[in-house]
């Protein structure tokens, strides 16, 4: 009896520590329906791109869009599906970067936008932190940002 109860504790625990990880493709699909259930509950409605950004434009800004060699001045507010804040500018501070070394939401995102122009970006994990997260920002999370393109 006392094997049987072994192995009956052996196998429950092999069966709820199988890796439960998604596969990319899983995990892009998953990351969309959180999008768009978000969008939902919020009454908004984004334009996309084929890699699965969502962005709204609320200001069109003037003059050209940046492009991936630029450098750039924002203001942003970067937030989780649940409204909670991990990272923003305040007040009139601005963060001035090239958009080639950030990550790749923000480089096919932020040249939507022009000078003067708001938007918020909505990004599947894979466009943000993916798989291995960042600091606050645990793997796979959808992230918002909300951008204010002051110049380039």
């Amino acid at each position: 009896m006392r094997y049987l109860t072994f192995l009956a504790a052996c196998c429950s625990l092999l069966l709820f520590s199988c890796d439960k990880t998604l596969s990319p493709e899983e995990q892009f699909q998953e990351d969309l329906q959180k999008i768009d259930d978000y969008l939902a509950a919020n009454g908004l409605t984004a334009e996309s791109t084929p890699s699965g950004l969502h962005y709204i434009i609320t200001k069109e800004g003037t003059g050209n869009h940046p492009t991936l060699q630029s450098t750039v001045t924002v203001k942003y507010k970067g937030y989780r599906l649940d409204g909670s804040v991990f990272d923003e500018t305040t007040g009139s501070e601005t963060v001035q970067f090239s958009l080639a070394g950030v990550i790749f939401g923000w480089q096919e995102g932020i040249p939507l936008l022009k000078k003067g122009g708001k938007g918020t970006l909505l990004l599947p994990s894979y466009l943000a932190y993916g798989p291995s997260g960042y600091g606050p920002i645990a793997p796979n999370t959808v992230l918002l940002f909300d951008v204010e393109l002051v110049d380039f």
